[in-house]
């Protein structure tokens, strides 16, 4: 499974109704899940991004398919992060040798 940072700012509408976040979080998660995409960690952030959440997915596609699902809602704009673990960077850094 691939590794996906996700950082997320709510829109307009999201911050009206900002104590609505953890429940839309689980509904997101429910709808991640549907497409075999797993959310294993959210945090609330405070700095340049509102949420950022941890996923893995089994590949570009599928991540992209929940985050469209997800940014539809019209309550967060999300930028999305391509994460490599060591072993996997370790991988990577042989290959282009």
């Amino acid at each position: 499974m691939a590794t996906y940072l996700v950082l997320m700012n709510w829109t307009d509408q999201g911050i009206k109704d900002f104590k609505g976040s953890p429940s839309r979080a689980d509904d997101g998660r429910e709808e991640m899940a549907k497409l075999g995409v797993t959310m294993k960690d959210i945090y609330w952030t405070v700095g340049p991004y509102d949420v950022v959440l941890l996923c893995e997915a089994p590949d570009d596609e599928s991540m992209t398919a929940a985050l469209l699902r997800i940014g539809s809602a019209g309550n967060v704009r999300t930028t999305t992060l391509r994460a490599f673990s060591r072993s996997e960077f370790d991988r990577l850094a042989a290959r282009a040798q």
